[in-house]
């Protein structure tokens, strides 16, 4: 159903070697999350796969995508360079793949900045972007091991890491941020 080859032979020629292997992992790293937690596990794969497909653009060309993309774009996310891939890519595999799966598009689209009430998708991606077998930051091993046991702690660490590394850098925190933080402690207090 998903063509993950073209895709990848697409991806190939499109991104640098280090991005192309990052995406094959958060893809690989996608599907595992998606068989440990009952989801579709190709679909995964291939949101997983098509996630920083805008990663390397220039400026200019993100830019356009983000402000065309029609999407629900937050000043933060405009003044913030780092997050423009993911909006320009949700809009890129719809526009020029034709993507219509809203959970495909959106996964791809909050894998930044994540958000309040993610789908299962939603979820696995972005955590499959913060753990993927290429990552080795401090944290790592800790984050990888709450992933495989438990997404909802796992979101909340997830999103605690990008708003310290936000903070430390003296960037926007988008509210979609701030609003994915408060659900996902929401989530975790009353278990």
């Amino acid at each position: 159903m998903y063509n993950t080859n073209d895709k990848k032979a697409f991806l190939k020629e499109r991104l640098s070697k280090k991005r192309f292997n990052h995406s094959v992992n958060v893809a690989q790293e996608s599907e595992f999350l998606a068989k440990l937690y009952g989801e579709d596990a190709e679909k995964a794969y291939y949101a997983g796969l098509l996630h920083d497909i805008c990663k390397e653009e220039e400026n200019d060309a993100l830019l356009k995508l983000v402000n065309e993309s029609g999407l629900s774009v937050l000043d933060e996310e405009r003044m913030s360079r780092p997050l423009w891939h993911a909006i320009a890519g949700a809009a890129y595999i719809r526009d020029e793949f034709g993507i219509k799966d809203i959970d495909i598009i959106n996964a791809v689209r909050f894998h930044t900045v994540g958000r309040a009430g993610m789908s299962r998708l939603e979820e696995i991606v972005y955590l499959a972007d913060l753990v993927s077998a290429d990552r080795d930051y401090k944290d790592v091993e800790r984050m990888r091991k709450l992933a495989h046991t438990n997404l909802d702690e796992a979101m909340l660490e997830g999103l605690k890491f990008s708003i310290e590394s936000v903070l430390k850098k003296g960037g926007y925190i988008p509210r979609y941020t701030l609003e994915g933080y408060n659900f996902y402690t929401r989530m975790t207090k009353e278990k």
